[in-house]
């Protein structure tokens, strides 16, 4: 394999570097500086293309970014024993005995069952027990609650400053902290590792829909996550992004769907106009009308009506 074409016919150029593993040839573009994307599009696949070489395999970078590279480094070099090559910027000439050109991908956060795509039978369980390692996460399992035991169950609340906003998160704060949560409530950053470990140390995740759940790959096996679903049929999209995957997980799940009463846009519209009369009018024109409305909303939840979730979410700890 050379990192430069030829034309058809002639001979290839000599090889001036030799390898004596196979190489991946994957692609970093797309919409790589969203969390969610990083895992759907680029991590998950590699790690399903790449983990059963144990190491022995070499990675070839297109469109390359290098703070894409620095901030999932833990993660590439639990894959690949070698330091990776930006494949658009390489002069050599780099020979392999084998090579695959793009990756395998399943759904958005799910790896099923697939005769060649996942000949191993991988699950996104072992994508979770993959990150633990790569990143020195300790909890494999939540806290176990019940009438012996005092502790009380950790509880992460992902804040978001931009849209589809918690505008009475410290409410939702102090009535967790009533049932007996210990609340942390934190926006992720830059440091993947270090948000990673915070997750990790939680046994329930809360979040307004959104990139921020994704989070949830984190989680120790067996906690719990909770997804506040924004006005406007939103349930394709909750189940689908979030919900499937992390029963894929084995994580336990609640969805808490919002009123009209709960949401920003009865500041906009009239309750006779379609967004609260048909919402689907919204996604039959497509994702500019959803990114407009929908995703731009703010949520204010009635913590009475809500109440009952986070007492289920409880629940499930200790079953």
């Amino acid at each position: 394999m050379a990192s430069t074409a030829y034309a058809r016919g002639s001979k290839p150029p000599a090889c001036s570097r030799r390898h004596d593993v196979p190489a991946v040839v994957f692609s970093t573009a797309g919409y790589t500086d969203n969390f969610f994307h990083d895992n759907t599009d680029v991590m998950i696949p590699l790690f399903l293309s790449t983990s059963h070489f144990a190491g022995e395999v070499q990675l070839l970078i297109t469109n390359y970014k290098p703070w894409w590279v620095a901030k999932f480094a833990p993660l590439l070099k639990k894959l690949s024993n070698y330091e990776v090559i930006n494949f658009d910027k390489e002069a050599d000439v780099h020979c392999f005995p084998g090579g695959q050109l793009g990756l395998y991908r399943d759904r958005d956060l799910i790896i099923g069952p697939h005769p060649t795509r996942n000949p191993r039978n991988l699950t996104m369980v072992d994508y979770n027990r993959f990150l633990r390692r790569a990143f020195g996460l300790p909890r494999d399992a939540p806290a176990v609650l019940g009438d012996k035991t005092a502790v009380r169950p950790k509880m992460l609340m992902i804040e978001r400053k931009g849209t589809r906003k918690l505008l009475n998160l410290r409410a939702v704060q102090a009535l967790c902290e009533e049932l007996g949560f210990e609340v942390t409530v934190a926006e992720a950053g830059a440091d993947v590792r270090a948000f990673a470990a915070t997750v990790n140390a939680a046994d329930v995740l809360l979040a307004v829909h959104g990139a921020g759940l994704t989070n949830q790959i984190f989680l120790p096996t067996g906690a719990v996550l909770v997804q506040i679903v924004p006005w406007g049929k939103m349930d394709w999209m909750a189940t689908n992004f979030y919900g499937q995957p992390a029963r894929d997980m084995q994580l336990r799940y609640v969805e808490y769907y919002v009123s009209e009463e709960e949401t920003t846009l009865k500041d906009k519209y009239s309750r006779d106009h379609y967004v609260f009369k048909n919402p689907m009018q919204i996604h039959a024109q497509g994702w500019p009308a959803l990114a407009e409305i929908v995703m731009k909303q703010d949520v204010m939840v009635n913590v009475t009506r809500f109440k009952p979730f986070l007492l289920k979410a409880l629940d499930q700890l200790q079953d």
